[in-house]
């Protein structure tokens, strides 16, 4: 098992590198794309009970699709000492603080780094020159 490990993450798919290695694991994502409610003050004259239902839904659909991705990437991540993470968006703070939180597993150290997308030879190049750099 590898001990330094990068992952490039947003929320539609996680690449995951092994320090040294020249190959990728991609997990996918189930997430659905955001969805834009308008309004926020409810039909004039509508029922202030069925208001904003259909968003609460999709918050929580959301946020249970968005629980079962990063359980999926932190399987593929195994136990690393030290995890680079980096990605465009906010995915790669969720990441570091879903692990930041974890109890039952040991906590690797974590580096968080916003970059742009990637294609997944430069995340494979990234990660080996960032670990390659701090030995």
């Amino acid at each position: 098992m590898n001990t330094h490990m990068g992952v490039w993450i947003d929320h539609k798919k996680a690449v995951i590198v092994a320090a040294g290695q020249d190959t990728a694991t991609v997990v996918q994502s189930d997430v659905p794309g955001h969805t834009r409610f308008s309004g926020g003050g409810g039909n004039p004259g509508g029922h202030s009970s069925t208001r904003g239902g259909s968003e609460r839904q999709y918050e929580e659909r959301n946020r249970n699709a968005l629980d079962g991705y990063f359980d999926a990437v932190l399987a593929a991540l195994g136990h690393p000492e030290v995890l680079l993470v980096f990605g465009p968006g906010e995915a790669k703070q969720q990441l570091a603080d879903r692990l930041e939180h974890q109890t039952t597993r040991p906590r690797p150290a974590v580096v968080v780094e916003t970059t742009d997308k990637l294609t997944d030879p430069q995340i494979i190049a990234k990660v080996s020159k960032y670990f390659d750099a701090h030995r």
